[in-house]
């Protein structure tokens, strides 16, 4: 009897032990998490900012890209480019992403371009395209008027012409004119507005202006990489208060 009361103490006290590691354990877990996301976007948004240091002649021709891993060539491309650049730069290749989504939820994306299977040459160059993409993959955050809202490393979409109209397509994001654009902000403020700035390509290459509000904004996103790329490290930083009670007796039992 003595014994069973012994080893119900002990398991009590392991149990009890246990639940106070826990909380701090959690708390410590998204903390790192914040912090390793926070890492994350000063790094792309420094990527971002290294783009404006090439020489780019805007093209938007479709091109036979290998995959994964495929760039059409390096001294040409189009707004998407420049994103997928920055991206591949921290370690993530929006191609094979993209695609891969593509594959297996291929009608949550827009239809307009007729096509009926993903093409890897194409969709991920096209907005329209990734604003599905981040906003099932990453953060689709508000959309407002105040700068403060827009953070180093966001991502940021325009309509370029909304006072046209053009129809509909199920899946399609609200682009009203229907010529799209993105950017990513940057941690560079201008002098004047007192704004992050943003790096995009509208057609003299990768340039970083005050342009945040200069068309209409129809999307506003952030995005770690596949499963939160971003804040898996933060697992292994962690497991070590907890390992020794897993997957065995407790060493107080």
């Amino acid at each position: 009897m003595e014994i069973q009361s012994c080893w119900k103490g002990k398991r009590f006290a392991a149990v009890l032990l246990l639940a106070i590691l826990a909380g701090p354990a959690r708390h410590t877990s998204a903390q790192a998490g914040n912090e390793l996301r926070k890492q994350f976007q000063q790094q792309f948004a420094a990527a971002a900012l290294e783009r404006t240091q090439h020489v780019v002649r805007y093209d938007p021709a479709y091109v036979q890209l290998p995959y994964p891993g495929g760039d059409v060539p390096g001294d040409t491309g189009v707004c998407t480019d420049e994103v997928i650049r920055a991206y591949r730069a921290v370690g993530i290749d929006l191609q094979k992403e993209v695609h891969e989504d593509m594959v297996a939820n291929f009608s949550a994306y827009p239809s307009k371009w007729g096509r009926r299977n993903p093409d890897p040459n194409i969709d991920h160059r096209r907005v329209p395209n990734l604003m599905v993409f981040f906003s099932r993959k990453g953060a689709s955050l508000p959309i407002t008027d105040r700068a403060e809202d827009y953070a180093p490393g966001d991502l940021v979409t325009w309509d370029l012409h909304p006072g046209k109209q053009k129809a509909r397509f199920p899946g399609t994001p609200d682009l009203g004119g229907g010529l799209t654009h993105i950017g990513m902000v940057v941690d560079r403020k201008t002098l004047f507005t007192r704004r992050y700035m943003i790096v995009h390509n509208i057609g003299a290459g990768p340039k970083m202006e005050d342009v945040l509000f200069d068309w209409k904004i129809t999307g506003h996103y952030r995005y770690f990489g596949p499963a939160g790329r971003a804040t898996r490290a933060q697992t292994s930083k962690i497991s070590f208060i907890l390992n020794p009670l897993r997957g065995g007796r407790s060493p107080l039992m």
